[in-house]
């Protein structure tokens, strides 16, 4: 089997258990328990409705209660808007178009709202994503064609270890002086390379600094349009609002997560609004409105003479939209002729408006967390791309088990560190942690090469602390309890608010009040501190300096302030899903001035990792019990 034909069995396995997944979570659901899982806004208003891009009615739609559950709509989904009332099918399906705080707009596959949306309460419901997961199975079809230009032809190539990266000769630069010394090697590196270059960013390291400098810099050089992609929204806002910042015409393509003006003046539908070309479809879209609803006053029952009328307005009203349409493709060739960097995620490379564009130079950031067959979508794009990341932090969330054991979850990352070391650079000066916070994650994942940056180094809460402390629960009677797949501990919750409240007292006598996340591997233990937290008579001055929150959640965060509680504690040392080390990687990376972390010794010491975690603290002066503190 072939290096293609191979990932798409896996990500065909992948697909069939996320929609398993899906359908056990909505066909027997009720509407409240779609939406606790976030997958159904109820009810909802709708707020107003235009006509769009094929003749297509856009509704945007408010959602009027509940509007504090998180939710897993987003941009480019698949949505059907429904209603309770019992008169047959009221449902009709579309695909989300804009999404902000708790407005969305969905472009229905209809050109006008049915009766039934008149009666009963409204609702949108999230569909299964087959969209992604076809473009995905597409783009690996198409590798393995061999009509792509010989360049990318080349670089697929290299991708899957047949074929070795070049380097030209480097040129010296140079980069802005705010870059340290490997930070400028990987802007080098970037810019030597004919095909390939990976930037290893760890925790704190400045990947997002190093990847706008050499952005800047290839376009100094080479005045070509670069695509810069991400597997996130967030990642993707980062970058753009980084990049704009620095000068450059950038061009958003598609719904950022974040809403703020900054972000809003580059995408693309603001920028479309905004151009002159715009205003003469703005009038042509509301003449085609007018008289589409004249069209749509005449009833069903009605004579010959009328239905002409009637299908005479929606001739005049398609016309119209049709020349909007033209306008419209005229003003976004223009604006995307004129852009240096686009960026999308890596499914919203596919974006209709981008789908054809080719690029000399594609970015993937955050590849470390990308699963594989998205990268290929804008890889197929491409000459050359720069991966940038840490394979050593958590990689892609993959719901199939077989999918993930037979490989799904090694990303392509992951692969060319191995395949092409010398196309790496290890970004190895950091910018977050106190130098015994970073030790222990720089010795076992980076091969003692980090260090802290100097005004870093020793940074402490207040003269005198200790940055890092590791608690150990064993023999209190912590034990762990099983809470349906996740596990909880009541007491280490206890324990730790008890002695967060302790810590914040210190810190206010020193006048150090620090920012606070208190983190857990394991779900169902957060509204077991979140209630803790709140209901704590020592806490309630600070509650808006402190969150709770999952390990996985909190990637790419940081606090000054970090209370790790490992949670399992059980006679048989069974340590679930603790053993992946690449999770507490980025547990003990995301605190600045001090990092508490409680377990249990007994349960852990059957894990080398942690064995070795203990020996280092205790070298470091940082080992406790918790007896000191319920004896204090």
């Amino acid at each position: 089997m072939s290096y293609f034909e191979n990932l798409l069995q896996l990500l065909l396995t992948e697909r069939g258990a996320d929609r398993r997944i899906y359908q056990l979570l909505t066909q027997t659901a009720s509407v409240p328990e779609r939406r606790a899982n976030g997958l159904t806004w109820y009810p909802v208003a709708i707020r107003g409705s235009e006509f769009g891009r094929g003749d297509y009615l856009t509704v945007e739609l408010e959602r009027t209660t509940h509007q504090d559950i998180p939710h897993q709509f987003r941009f480019g989904a698949a949505a059907a808007l429904f209603s309770n009332h019992d008169a047959g099918n009221c449902r009709v399906e579309g695909t989300i178009t804009h999404i902000s705080g708790n407005r969305m707009k969905v472009t229905l596959k209809t050109d006008e709202l049915p009766e039934w949306s008149r009666n009963g309460k409204l609702g949108v419901d999230l569909l299964f994503d087959e969209n992604s997961y076809d473009e995905m199975e597409a783009a690996l079809k198409q590798a393995v064609k061999p009509d792509k230009p010989a360049a990318t032809g080349r670089l697929v190539d290299i991708l899957t270890g047949e074929k070795t990266p070049t380097f030209a000769e480097e040129r010296e630069s140079a980069p802005g002086s705010v870059l340290n010394r490997s930070q400028r090697a990987a802007v080098q590196k970037i810019l030597s390379a004919n095909e390939l270059a990976i930037v290893h960013g760890p925790p704190g390291t400045g990947k997002t600094t190093t990847l706008v400098e050499a952005i800047c810099a290839m376009i100094a050089r080479e005045d070509r349009q670069i695509l810069v992609v991400a597997p996130s929204n967030t990642a993707v806002d980062l970058l753009s609002e980084k990049l704009a910042a620095q000068g450059l015409n950038v061009l958003r393509v598609g719904n950022p997560a974040r809403v703020s003006e900054r972000l809003l003046a580059l995408t693309l539908d603001n920028r479309m609004s905004a151009h002159p070309g715009m205003k003469d479809a703005r009038e042509l879209k509301k003449r085609a409105n007018e008289y589409r609803n004249m069209a749509h006053k005449y009833k069903r029952n009605f004579g010959r003479a009328e239905r002409d009328q009637r299908k005479a307005l929606f001739d005049e009203a398609h016309k119209i939209m049709k020349e909007i349409g033209m306008i419209e493709q005229f003003v976004t060739d223009d604006l995307l002729a004129k852009a240096q960097v686009i960026t999308a995620t890596l499914v919203g490379a596919t974006h209709y408006t981008v789908r054809e564009l080719r690029y000399h130079t594609v970015v993937i950031d955050e590849a470390g967390q990308a699963l594989e067959p998205a990268c290929w979508i804008p890889i197929l794009k491409a000459q050359k791309v720069v991966l940038a990341g840490d394979h050593l932090q958590l990689p892609p969330t993959i719901k199939s088990e077989e999918a993930a054991r037979k490989g799904l979850a090694t990303t392509l990352l992951e692969k060319c560190v191995a395949l092409h070391p010398g196309a790496v650079t290890l970004l190895e000066e950091q910018y977050r942690m106190n130098t015994r916070i970073m030790g222990y994650s720089s010795d076992v994942f980076y091969h003692g090469r980090l260090r802290a940056h100097a005004s870093v180094a020793s940074r402490v809460l207040y003269p005198g602390d200790n940055p890092l402390v590791f608690i150990d629960t064993a023999g209190c009677g912590f034990e762990e309890k099983a809470e349906g797949t996740s596990t909880t501990n009541p007491e280490e919750a206890a324990f730790i608010v008890k002695h967060l409240a302790q810590l914040l007292a210190a810190a206010d006598a020193a006048g150090a009040l620090p920012s606070v996340a208190v983190i857990s591997p394991y779900k169902q233990q957060l509204p077991i501190l979140n209630g803790l937290v709140q209901q704590s008579p020592s806490l309630q001055p600070h509650l808006s300096r402190i969150s709770v929150n999952t390990i996985d959640s909190f990637q790419g965060q940081e606090r000054d302030v970090v209370y790790i509680g490992l949670t399992r504690s059980n006679a048989e040392g069974v340590i679930g899903f603790l053993s992946d080390t690449r999770r507490m990687n980025v547990a003990m990376t995301r605190a600045r001035k001090k990092l508490v972390v409680t377990g249990d010794s007994a349960t852990l010491s059957g894990s080398a990792f942690y064995r070795n975690f203990i020996t280092y603290v205790e070298e470091n002066g940082a080992y406790q019990t918790a007896w000191e503190f319920m004896e204090a």
